[in-house]
């Protein structure tokens, strides 16, 4: 009885299986692939709150003023405030047309990567929605 036992023990026993997951080697490689990809994050931060203080400064000015002198002033305050250097009341583009003012901007900034490497981005706004109304 006991050889039959063995027998089926050895019939029935599962196969060696597979190992997974990730190589140490794969692993550090991931590793510095996410501290490339957070550094590169971390250096566009503050492009993002600039560009989020410049839109919010204009959206408020858009009713500040009626005159192109008084929305650049306007500008320049929240620009003050809110330490704006990528652009200034000069750089904006006021325009009239039926539904009010509107106010546009553009502007690239570039973040240095590497020492010949840079990410250059390209941000626009303006006091007009995409759909051709004013909010």
């Amino acid at each position: 009885m006991s050889n039959e036992s063995g027998a089926f023990i050895e019939r029935h026993q599962a196969p060696p299986a597979r190992q997974r997951g990730m190589s140490l080697v794969s692993l550090i490689f991931l590793g510095l692939i996410a501290i490339m990809l957070l550094t590169i994050g971390f250096k566009l931060v503050p492009s993002l709150i600039e560009y989020m203080a410049i839109d919010r400064a204009v959206q408020r000015i858009k009713n500040e003023g009626s005159t192109v002198r008084e929305l650049r002033a306007a500008f320049d305050r929240y620009a003050t405030i809110d330490d704006i250097k990528s652009i200034s009341s000069k750089d904006l583009d006021i325009t009239k047309d039926a539904e009010g003012v509107v106010i546009s901007f553009a502007y690239s900034y570039s973040v240095p990567i590497a020492d010949n490497v840079r990410l250059v981005i390209d941000y626009s706004g303006s006091t007009k929605d995409r759909h051709g109304k004013s909010p």
